[in-house]
């Protein structure tokens, strides 16, 4: 258990009503493409992002496991959905509502994945919260 994650709140951005941030990543999770706002909400230039580790933007209170669930479901060429704390480059973070999607090639492989997140209610981050403190 990590009952001290999630206690600090400073540098909180919170997305707007209608943002939604997407970006592509190859087969091994390196960041191909990202949309204006997600470049903007993380604090990266476009140019910065690519070709970067998609966890460039994992906050530290994210429990492992979590996205351990995350690998594990596109793996299996299943959609995972679910509530994530991101990192932002000066040090602030974002709370986003997940759904992470593998694309599929013509002989049926993974060649890589799309992430397309939008705002998080505060509801749904005090359930993560929860969740995830009880979580490795």
């Amino acid at each position: 258990k990590a009952p001290m994650r999630f206690t600090n709140t400073d540098g909180e951005v919170v997305l707007g009503d209608h943002d939604i941030l997407i970006s592509i990543t190859d087969k091994r999770g390196i960041i191909t493409f990202a949309n204006q706002l997600f470049c903007q909400l993380a604090g990266y230039t476009f140019d910065e992002l690519m070709q970067q580790p998609h966890n460039i933007v994992r906050h530290p209170d994210m429990p492992k496991a979590a996205f351990q669930d995350l690998w594990d479901t596109v793996a299996a060429k299943q959609i995972w959905q679910g509530y994530v704390k991101n990192k932002r480059k000066d040090g602030g973070f974002y709370w986003v509502r997940a759904t992470t999607f593998p694309c599929i090639d013509d002989r049926g492989e993974i060649d890589g994945f799309i992430s397309v997140r939008s705002k998080a209610s505060p509801a749904a981050i005090q359930a993560a919260i929860g969740i995830y403190r009880k979580l490795k």
